[in-house]
C-alpha cells in the first residue's frame, strides 16, 4: 500500500509539474507576442535614449521577469582582455547607469587603467536586449556611503569580509572573516569600507533591440553628440 501511495504522488508530482510547464510556456509565448508585436521604429521611440530605456525598463517590471535589473559589465584590463560578469543595475543618476562593487576586485582594476565599459540588458521573455557603450566614474563618497546605509546588515558585513576577487585557501578563512567583522561591529552602525562604492557610467552609445520573425530585427542606436543623440536604424 505505501509503494502505492508513493508512485501516485510521484505521478501527481510529475503532472503538476507538466501542467505548471504549459501554463509557463504558454505565459512566455503571450508575452513575446505582445512585445514583438509592438512597433520599434524613428516615429515610435523617444529622442532621449534614458527615457526610452525607462520605458522599456518599466515594461520589463510589469512584465515580471525574474531579474529585470540584471545586466551584464564588461571591461578591458591592462593587456586588453575582455571580462564579462553579471551585477545589478542599482538606478540612474544624472542620465548615467550605477551599480556597485569592490573597487579592489578585477574589474576595479580594470576600470582603474580604462574608463570604458560596455553594458548589456537581456530580457528574453520580451525578446529584447538594450546594449550599452560609455565611461565610467566612481561615485561621490556621498553616494556611495547613503546606498551603503540602506543595504541589509549581512550585505554590509559581506563587503568587508570579503576581499573580492582574490584567492582564498578554504571557504573557512572567508567565514572566519565574516564572524570577526560581525563581532567588531557589533551594536554599532557598520560604516562603509573605502574599497567599496558605486560606479557610474555615462553612455555614449545606446541600443535597443527588438526580436523580429525570420531574424529580420529591430536595431535603433543612439549616438552622443555632446547635448544631443544622433539616431539611426542599424541591419539585424
Amino acid at each position: 500500500m505505501l509503494i502505492k501511495t508513493i508512485n501516485f504522488l510521484t505521478l501527481f508530482l510529475v503532472i503538476l509539474v507538466l501542467i505548471m510547464s504549459d501554463d509557463v510556456k504558454n505565459y512566455l509565448s503571450e508575452v513575446r507576442r505582445d512585445f514583438s508585436g509592438k512597433p520599434l521604429n524613428e516615429e515610435s521611440v523617444d529622442e532621449n535614449p534614458i527615457e526610452q530605456f525607462n520605458v522599456w525598463f518599466e515594461e520589463a517590471v510589469n512584465a515580471q521577469l525574474l531579474d529585470p535589473y540584471a545586466m551584464s559589465v564588461t571591461t578591458v584590463s591592462a593587456n586588453g582582455q575582455p571580462s564579462t560578469r553579471i551585477v545589478y543595475m542599482r538606478g540612474i543618476v544624472d542620465e548615467s547607469f550605477v551599480f556597485y562593487t569592490n573597487y579592489s576586485s578585477d574589474k576595479g582594476k580594470d576600470l582603474e587603467q580604462n574608463n570604458k565599459v560596455a553594458l548589456n540588458f537581456f530580457w528574453g521573455e520580451l525578446e529584447r536586449q538594450v546594449r550599452i557603450e560609455g565611461l565610467v566614474e566612481k561615485m561621490s563618497a556621498e553616494g556611495s556611503d547613503a546606498y551603503f546605509a540602506k543595504r541589509p546588515r549581512e550585505s554590509q558585513i559581506g563587503a568587508w569580509a570579503s576581499d573580492q576577487s582574490s584567492e582564498l585557501l578554504t571557504r573557512k578563512e572567508l567565514e572566519d572573516k565574516v564572524v570577526y567583522f560581525t563581532e567588531k561591529f557589533k551594536d554599532v552602525v557598520i560604516p562603509r569600507p573605502s574599497h567599496w562604492g558605486g560606479y557610474v557610467v555615462k553612455p555614449v552609445k545606446i541600443e535597443f533591440w527588438q526580436g523580429r520573425p525570420s531574424r529580420l530585427h529591430d536595431r535603433i542606436v543612439y549616438t552622443n553628440l555632446g547635448d544631443d543623440w544622433k539616431q539611426s536604424r542599424l541591419s539585424p
